[in-house]
């Protein structure tokens, strides 16, 4: 079985799969401090309860946007798991990456795992949007390769800032509003974050795709945890993809294991 780990700013997401069949999934609040046997504590019930045993993992796969993260997780898998784990980074996907884009070392791997994704599932020339900590849009080419993107601080943490810098501002949930002229001040705030982002996301589609300048459709797939609420009112968001990132992760791991190739990790630690 496969162990996939994808860690993003917020949430660290473990997964199971079972040859391609995802089998269980949970998630736990990032803390880049956490140790391995504090991740063991934590998975060691749960894989109880799912009837599982540590010995029954033999891969694990790891998407880390957290550096600081990496050796405990590295640890977790070689201590607990007895398997080295695959890291992703730029020179793994190497092949799904435009050779002319500046630092490709530089993006983040979460992206590169998502444009891998996209090509399997979606035509493309395809924009990809997460929504995670940050709002994200990468852009696979039609030549199927990741060839750049946008990154915008993402609404929860816009929602965040703006209490947190206003006194008199409250905390509110991000909600669609019936209009965008709030009547009180949290109808205010829940449109300026929900209409002001559907607004940024639609004016930054089109110029994405002006830029794309192809004469297919360009296909535009959304992912994380406000894509749902923000794809009810974008139009141009073809589909909504909760799982894009962990079945990127067991495509990778699939081309691994058929090239029966051993990636050393990368060392980002």
């Amino acid at each position: 079985m496969l162990l996939a780990i994808d860690a993003g700013n917020t949430n660290i997401v473990f997964a199971i799969f079972d040859g391609e069949e995802n089998k269980h999934v949970w998630r736990l609040n990032t803390n880049a401090k956490r140790t391995a046997d504090e991740y063991a504590a934590w998975l060691f019930p749960l894989f109880n309860n799912a009837d599982l045993e540590f010995g029954d993992i033999d891969q694990a796969i790891i998407s880390s946007v957290v550096p600081d993260a990496n050796y405990n997780l590295d640890n977790l898998t070689n201590k607990f798991f007895s398997c080295k784990p695959v890291f992703i980074g730029h020179k793994l996907v190497s092949t799904f990456i435009d050779p002319s884009l500046d630092k490709p070392e530089e993006i983040g791997a979460d992206r590169l795992v998502n444009t891998v994704a996209a090509t399997l599932k979606y035509p493309y020339p395809a924009i990809v949007i997460d929504f995670g900590t940050a709002t994200t849009f990468d852009v696979v080419d039609a030549n199927g390769r990741y060839s750049g993107g946008i990154i915008a601080p993402g609404a929860n943490l816009s929602m965040t800032a703006l209490h947190q810098a206003a006194a008199k501002l409250p905390s509110v949930n991000i909600e669609k509003t019936a209009f965008v002229k709030g009547r009180s001040t949290v109808e205010a705030i829940q449109s300026g974050i929900f209409w002001g982002y559907v607004s940024m996301i639609e004016g930054l589609i089109d110029k994405l795709k002006v830029e794309i300048n192809s004469s297919a459709a360009v296909c535009v797939i959304a992912t994380g945890g406000l894509a749902a609420l923000y794809a009810s009112s974008v139009g141009a968001i073809d589909h909504v993809d909760d799982n894009l990132t962990l079945n990127g992760l067991i495509h990778i791991q699939k081309l691994i294991n058929e090239n029966n190739t051993v990636y050393e990790m990368e060392k980002a630690l």
